[in-house]
Formats: C-alpha cells, sequence, structure tokens
C-alpha cells in the first residue's frame, strides 16, 4: 500500500512539473503565433515600419499579449483560476513592491561588479538594445515594463509555473523550478559568449527565486509583478539617462 501511494506522489508530482512546463511552451506557441503576423500586418497597413522603434515595441507588446492570451487558456482549460493569487496590494505589499525593485536592480550591479572582480562579464538582452532611437524607446519601456512586461511574467512564471509545482512540492522546489525556467527562457534572447549568455542566465535565476520568495511571502502574484515591473523600468530609466 505505501508503494503504491509513493508511485502515486511521484506520478503527481511529475504530473505537476510537466503541467507547468506545458504551460511555458503554450505561452511561447502562443505569443509566436501572433507576434509576427500582427507586426507584419502593422506594417503592411502603414502603421509602422519595419526596423523602428514602433515596430519593435508593437511587437514586444504581442509578445506579451499573447502570453497573457495563454495564461488565461490555460487556466481556462485546466479550471485552476485559483493559481494565480490577484489581489490589491495593501500598505505592507506596497512597501514590498518599492523596496524590492530597488533591491533587485542594486543585486544585479553588485552581482555584475563581482563578475568583472574575476574577469567575468554577463551577455546581453536584447530587450535592451533598441532599433532605433534609444530616448523614445526606453521612455515607452519604462511604462511598458510596468504595465505589461512585469505583470505578465510574473503571472506566468509565478502564478501558473510556480503555483503548478507548488500543489506538488513544498515552497523551496517550487520556487527553484520555476526561477530555472525563468532564466532559461531568456537565454536565446542573450548575446554573448556562451560563459556570458550562462551567466546572464544565473543572475536572472536568482532574480527570479527572490521574486518567487516574494510571492510565498504575500500570496499575491501582484507584488511580483510590479517588483518586476520596476527592476526593469529603473533598468531602463539608467539607459534612458545614459543616451540622453
Amino acid at each position: 500500500m505505501s508503494d503504491d501511494l509513493s508511485a502515486s506522489a511521484v506520478g503527481q508530482r511529475v504530473f505537476r512539473v510537466a503541467s507547468a512546463l506545458f504551460a511555458i511552451v503554450f505561452a511561447l506557441l502562443v505569443a509566436s503565433a501572433i507576434t509576427a503576423p500582427g507586426a507584419e500586418l502593422a506594417a503592411s497597413l502603414g502603421l509602422v515600419s519595419e526596423g523602428t522603434t514602433g515596430y519593435q515595441l508593437l511587437q514586444t507588446l504581442l509578445q506579451f499579449v499573447g502570453f497573457a492570451i495563454a495564461v488565461a487558456g490555460y487556466l481556462a482549460i485546466t479550471d485552476q483560476w485559483t493559481l494565480a493569487r490577484i489581489s490589491r496590494p495593501d500598505a505592507r505589499e506596497a512597501a514590498i513592491i518599492v523596496g524590492g525593485g530597488i533591491a533587485l536592480f542594486a543585486f544585479q550591479y553588485g552581482a555584475l561588479f563581482a563578475l568583472d572582480q574575476v574577469g567575468l562579464s554577463t551577455g546581453q538582452n536584447q530587450a535592451v538594445v533598441p532599433a532605433g532611437d534609444p530616448v523614445p524607446y526606453y521612455l515607452a519601456m519604462i511604462a511598458v515594463s510596468l504595465a505589461v512586461v512585469g505583470p505578465v511574467e510574473e503571472l506566468l512564471f509565478r502564478g501558473v509555473v510556480q503555483g503548478t509545482v507548488r500543489r506538488a512540492f513544498d515552497a523551496v522546489p517550487a520556487v527553484l523550478i520555476a526561477s530555472l525556467a525563468f532564466g532559461l527562457i531568456h537565454l536565446p534572447s542573450v548575446s554573448g559568449t556562451p560563459v556570458e549568455q550562462w551567466a546572464y542566465v544565473g543572475i536572472v535565476v536568482v532574480l527570479g527565486s527572490v521574486l518567487g520568495v516574494f510571492y510565498e511571502w504575500t500570496d499575491n502574484v501582484v507584488v511580483p509583478g510590479l517588483v518586476h515591473g520596476i527592476y526593469n523600468a529603473v533598468t531602463y530609466a539608467v539607459l534612458l539617462a545614459q543616451a540622453l
């Protein structure tokens, strides 16, 4: 009887992890299905021109719209709407959001400084490389990061992925599995040598783990979503200041 229970528990854990990974693949497929065609349609209608800031921003927005659609579809198909726990932040959570965003940014620069001391560097995420004029791009990405990128990525990785794995594991494995997936999904968009790319992924995994802890701590996906958004927004604000 105990062996049967053990096998059942292992099977449930494998199923939960597979379901979480499926959610990521599903999100990537939906985003791919609408990003390129949507941007090309807009260009053909004369709304934007390829190779411009507007085209790049539209691609980003369409990608995250795809992620949001995929999350909604996954939750509907699996009937697990309670995975993504969303509520209005209270005063304590608001303090966590502001402090957490600044802390993540400080950690990133601390990690980059530490790597530099041992002769290492990280690759560059292509999301911070503007296709056209950098000033309007960085200005727009500050708002897009806060309103779209941070909240949607956290809805997917903390709400759905971490939430799904959490139903079969304790908090630590759930946070680590979601954070590892979060880091690996960034790998294709990072330029540089293999060492630089993996160094970047390693930093993202740590940042993702902190965001996962925030979700476990507050039980509100809005908190890591806005922390993530502030972190990205501050990054773009620094790039904007350098471009001026």
